[in-house]
């Protein structure tokens, strides 16, 4: 393996820690008091960065480099980490919260820019697959940690003894990435204003299979979000358990996740992708008719994991298309696409009305309209 990629890996890692929000939300609720619109709306508050700092990213790249570019985005998520450890106040969260997703969104706008950089165009496809999968580890650990934390009261901080686990990693991921040799970056000639890049890919949204793509994008990433944050709430108000036991429950969809995402890459070796996304989103269809029916445990943990195994290739899907639809604006599409990482921000203060006013089968309801459109999003996709 490249040695350099070894502190990439870890930077795939420390990008995982966005998900985390989703269990952090939950024990927030409960720590503050807070009503399920109030907790997810803090835990959406991540996400809507991605709408604002994807594209002046690609500016700060030109000016200092991708790596450079890697770790500001890497300081700023160390900076989120530091503040939950020293003070529980919601003003202090949601400053947390903000910076974890600027960082966030920088880091995914840069990072896999510099794994071609570092792979010099060679297997960086396969190198991204395997980054995304590292991120997942991130992902399905943390629900674990933080159960961990508020069951044994781990060095006094509890749930929140995750931040400083995460931080030492994040720590460790910067000075490796710094002490490490990449190839430099040529300035671009002629570069864009931020105002030009704007107006270039909101122009794309004429386009109405790529206007399709973008908001499948958000329904993606809301359902993904969406189910981090709901599923504990789910498991608790049907069978009466715990926090520190639903949380496990975060894994559960992230492993399946997981695997969706590292069988995906093989199946479509068999499988056109098209036909694999309808598999995918049926998968999905059946596992909200479970969350909204299903009332013991084995059932709820069976359509999360559903869930999460159907949710974990349709964005790679979805943006695939899209770059073929437009090849000549490959550079906007892919910042219009994460520009629908917002879909993050949208779906969870919905969801959490909706449970304010019904229960979880509300949440469950709102999610089920991203999975509805990501059925239609296939038929119409088809006929373009």
């Amino acid at each position: 393996m490249n040695r350099k990629l070894i502190p990439v890996m870890l930077c795939f890692f420390a990008m995982g820690f966005v998900d985390m929000v989703g269990i952090a939300s939950n024990y927030v609720k409960a720590d503050l008091s807070l009503s399920d619109s109030m907790a997810n709306t803090l835990a959406s508050l991540v996400f809507l960065w991605f709408l604002i700092f994807s594209i002046p990213t690609s500016l700060l790249m030109n000016r200092i480099g991708r790596k450079n570019t890697v770790l500001v985005s890497l300081v700023l998520t160390l900076c989120a980490m530091v503040v939950p450890m020293f003070t529980l106040s919601f003003p202090m969260l949601l400053l947390s919260f903000s910076l974890l997703g600027i960082g966030n969104a920088i880091m995914q706008t840069s990072l896999n820019p510099l794994v071609d950089s570092v792979m010099k165009g060679g297997a960086s496809a396969s190198t991204l697959t395997f980054g995304q999968f590292v991120k997942s580890i991130a992902s399905f650990l943390a629900p674990i940690i933080a159960s961990w934390g508020a069951t044994t009261d781990a060095f006094g901080l509890g749930w929140r003894v995750l931040y400083p686990i995460y931080l030492g990693v994040g720590i460790l991921t910067t000075l490796l990435l710094f002490g490490t040799k990449t190839p430099s970056d040529s300035p671009v000639k002629g570069e864009k204003s931020v105002a030009d890049q704007f107006a270039g890919c909101f122009t794309l949204l004429k386009d109405p299979f790529i206007l399709l793509c973008f908001v499948a994008i958000i329904c993606h990433v809301g359902i993904d979000v969406g189910m981090s944050i709901t599923a504990p709430k789910i498991l608790m108000e049907r069978t009466g358990i715990g926090l520190n036991e639903a949380a496990v429950i975060g894994t559960i969809y992230f492993v399946a996740k997981a695997a969706g995402s590292f069988s995906g890459s093989f199946i479509m070796s068999y499988l056109k992708d098209w036909t694999f996304l309808l598999v995918s989103v049926l998968m999905m269809v059946v596992s909200v008719v479970g969350l909204i029916y299903g009332q013991s445990t084995a059932a709820i943990y069976a359509s999360v994991a559903l869930m999460g195994f159907g949710n974990g290739n349709p964005f790679s899907i979805i943006f695939a298309r899209a770059m073929q639809a437009a090849p000549e604006k490959k550079n906007e599409v892919s910042g219009l696409l994460i520009m629908g990482l917002v879909g993050g921000m949208i779906f969870p203060p919905l969801m959490g009305l909706a449970s304010d006013a019904i229960g979880q089968v509300g949440a469950v309801g709102v999610l089920s309209l991203g999975v509805l459109y990501l059925l239609c999003f296939w038929l119409k996709g088809k006929k373009a």
